[in-house]
């Protein structure tokens, strides 16, 4: 969803419209008081915020907006007519992400619009699964033993991820026969420690990580 601010009601019509018709979802406001209302309900992915309104002027919009909690991290472009240096050093050392000067055009602002959201989408943390000198790359598919890359079968690994993904908590082997080769699957639970066996084989000194528990089943230990 994306607010935009603008108290010239023919732009406003015309940039809700573009905004709409390029996928978004737009909703336009005439002052600040229209946009504060609406905040408190919605919170927009960005907001186009002209700096010549009537009665409270946008940079003085955009300081509320930074100085609140519940808005300081939303993407704001600035419009305005005036088009000197000064207005745009304002704006931006405001807190603006981008500025638009008029007359703009609507491609133009979708296109400013697009990539103000793509900076402000925040990366993805790649996961990697740690245990001592063990490491289990998810994304990469890729299994590691002290710097040095492990080659695993398909099984290997997901039990491996599976213990990982655990560590510390007991799987039968009927528990990891259903999850990792499935309900229909028909075989004896000596297939998990055939396994088992190979798995600590290709992880050397770092299969010692994976416990037989007598009786029960298999864990991996909590390793610093």
């Amino acid at each position: 969803m994306i607010f935009c601010v603008e108290d010239d009601a023919g732009i406003r019509d015309l940039m809700v419209y573009t905004l709409n018709a390029s996928g978004f979802e737009a909703h336009g406001f005439n002052d600040g008081a229209e946009l504060f209302a609406a905040l408190s309900g919605n919170t927009p992915q960005l907001i186009l915020l002209d700096i010549m309104l009537p009665g409270e002027d946008g940079i003085s919009i955009l300081k509320r907006l930074r100085a609140r909690s519940a808005t300081a991290d939303i993407p704001v472009i600035m419009t305005t007519a005036k088009g000197t240096e000064y207005d745009k050093v304002i704006g931006l050392d405001s807190g603006a992400d981008d500025y638009l000067a008029k007359p703009f055009g609507m491609m133009e602002m979708v296109s400013r619009v697009k990539a103000v959201l793509r900076r402000a989408t925040p990366k993805e943390i790649k996961r990697v699964l740690r245990a001592g000198e063990l490491s289990l790359d998810p994304d990469e598919h890729t299994v590691y033993v002290s710097g040095r890359r492990v080659e695993l079968t398909l099984k290997e690994y997901e039990l491996l991820k599976k213990f990982m993904d655990n560590i510390g908590l007991v799987f039968t082997r009927e528990k990891l026969l259903t999850s990792i080769w499935g309900m229909d699957f028909v075989g004896e639970t000596r297939t998990v420690d055939v396994h088992i066996g190979t798995l600590r084989t290709k992880l050397g000194p770092c299969g010692d990580y994976i416990k037989t528990v007598r009786g029960v089943g298999y864990r991996m230990e909590k390793i610093s």
